[in-house]
């Protein structure tokens, strides 16, 4: 993989019109922090190979201050009271489920799930956990999990076993990024569904400048620490 510099340089001042940049290369902890540092992020290949895209036209929630970052409705408002939520709490079972091969869409190979594991055991790749209690006993509503740089998280994906909880987790993760200094939340490509809560699509030459500038950014606290829980938000 070309080098940060290179790799910043070749996008920013390239007209190429192709989400995928390029292929091959690996899932060490060194190749996945370089490549979020340059802007881009890895997904399989039909053809089983890897692939490291970097939309033309990328979705965020911009969390700097004054922005507020997401739009929460009076039904989600009032959904997002009726679980409690941790932070690195039970990684492992978060990935699981999104990588569930039943769900719609599902694309994280077991490959990706180990890669994942291994940056969450160095202090990178982070979940957001939402819980439900039922008959005294705490499940796992929902949760998403992603990797922070700086002032940068780097959605990867989320799931739901009740309703609300994918966005319950949403919240939680833009209410900490707001309150202690976050600048961006990649989602790679926007959706319908993340546009009603906020999320705006860029060009790629404006979100790599941010990109720049957020990975300059101290690591919020709440990504500091082993796990956390229960943790309040703010709405």
């Amino acid at each position: 993989m070309p080098s940060l510099g290179e790799m910043m340089n070749l996008l920013a001042n390239s007209t190429f019109g192709n989400d995928l940049i390029f292929h091959g290369g690996d899932l060490s902890p060194a190749t996945l922090l370089d490549a979020y540092r340059s802007g881009l992020f890895p997904m399989p290949l039909e053809n089983n190979h890897l692939g490291w895209f970097c939309p033309t036209q990328r979705g965020v929630f911009l969390t700097m201050a004054g922005l507020g970052g997401i739009r929460i409705s009076k039904s989600l408002k009032k959904s997002t009271t009726r679980f409690s939520y941790s932070i690195n709490l039970a990684f492992e079972d978060v990935i699981t489920s999104c990588a569930n091969p039943d769900r719609d869409g599902s694309w994280i190979t077991p490959e990706i799930k180990a890669a994942y594991i291994r940056l969450h055991e160095l202090g990178w790749s982070h979940s957001f956990e939402v819980w439900k209690e039922v008959g005294g006993r705490r499940w796992l509503a929902g949760g998403l999990y992603g990797v922070a740089i700086g002032g940068l998280f780097a959605g990867e994906s989320m799931f739901h076993n009740a309703t609300d909880a994918s966005k319950a987790a949403l919240v939680a993760l833009v209410s900490k990024m707001v309150e202690q200094g976050g600048m961006l939340i990649d989602t790679q490509w926007n959706t319908q569904h993340l546009t009603s809560l906020g999320a705006v699509t860029i060009p790629r030459i404006e979100y790599l400048e941010l990109l720049e500038e957020a990975v300059s950014l101290p690591l919020p606290a709440v990504f500091d620490r082993p796990y956390q829980g229960p943790i309040g938000i703010e709405l």
